[in-house]
């Protein structure tokens, strides 16, 4: 499967650290070209909460690498749409196609996770919709025009159950529901080309960051911990959602990728199989089926 892989090519916004590397490394994992973006390129853009946040899109690249698949370092700011067509344009010039798109670019600001009221936290977390959801917009408005002419590709979105329970405030919210109604609209247009739109709900991530606010905050994340996913993981669900034969009845759907391990025959590491929050956060919306053109 590597060899067959390494001519697949992926796209993995902001994969510096955290899901975004995990989903990096995950496809790498299963052989494919992964391009790697990100604004980090030495260590001094990452903190959280005070502390130094590890990571580089070199360092990401160059693990996809040993993984067996083929890492490409591209640095990019999803803030900068000049940076983003050169992105696009230069996958297409180096490799002439591609097949995966992960929309995982996002901005996190440091008190997103803080207790209190929307207007009890600084104005900036707005920016969430500006870098995570604008942002994921004009990469897939790119993807597009490759995979559309090619007939096939996946554009996917890192969404959670926050997209329909409150959880860490109305930006973040906006921003997820953002995301599933992006692979909803998308999914109507990419009908009959081959191409598909799926958001996904990733549960809680084991990564730099979410270790610390175990630290800040065990009373609310140390028992969804316990059972949380590696991003790993979930880039393997995405490959696997990439091959699927049957991708184009998901196209335009929103998953939870605890559940597409289970039809794919996924674990996680040691054998576990990461659980659905279905039950305690709610279902995906199952969008209208009415079209106004």
């Amino acid at each position: 499967m590597g060899a067959d892989n390494l001519n697949r090519i992926a796209v993995v916004t902001g994969a510096s650290r955290g899901a975004g590397k995990g989903v990096a490394l995950g496809l790498g994992q299963m052989g494919l070209t992964v391009y790697v973006t990100g604004r980090s390129t030495d260590h001094s853009l990452g903190s959280s909460k005070g502390e130094a946040l590890p990571g580089t899109i070199h360092e990401t690249a160059a693990e996809i690498t040993r993984l067996g698949g083929c890492g490409i370092a591209v640095a990019c700011d999803h803030d900068d749409e000049a940076q983003v067509a050169a992105l696009f344009e230069r996958v297409a010039r180096d490799s002439g196609r591609l097949d995966i798109l992960v929309n995982n670019a996002t901005f996190i600001h440091d008190n997103l996770i803080d207790p209190g009221g929307f207007w009890e936290k600084p104005l900036e977390l707005v920016r969430i919709l500006d870098v995570g959801l604008r942002s994921a917009y004009v990469a897939s408005w790119h993807a597009a025009r490759m995979m559309v002419p090619q007939g096939s590709g996946l554009i996917s979105f890192v969404s959670s159950f926050g997209s329909s329970c409150y959880m860490h405030g109305p930006a973040y919210g906006a921003q997820k529901s953002g995301l599933d109604k992006f692979a909803a609209d998308m999914g109507v247009d990419f009908e009959g080309t081959g191409c598909a739109a799926v958001s996904l709900w990733l549960g809680p991530q084991i990564t730099e960051r979410t270790a610390i606010a175990v630290r800040e905050r065990p009373d609310q994340y140390s028992e969804f911990m316990k059972v949380a996913e590696t991003p790993q993981f979930n880039g393997r669900v995405i490959e696997a959602l990439a091959r699927d034969p049957q991708l184009a009845k998901k196209n335009g759907q929103t998953c939870v990728t605890a559940e597409l391990a289970v039809e794919y025959g996924i674990q996680d590491e040691g054998g576990r199989q990461p659980p659905s929050y279905r039950e305690m956060l709610g279902p995906p919306r199952i969008p209208h089926p009415a079209k106004v053109v």
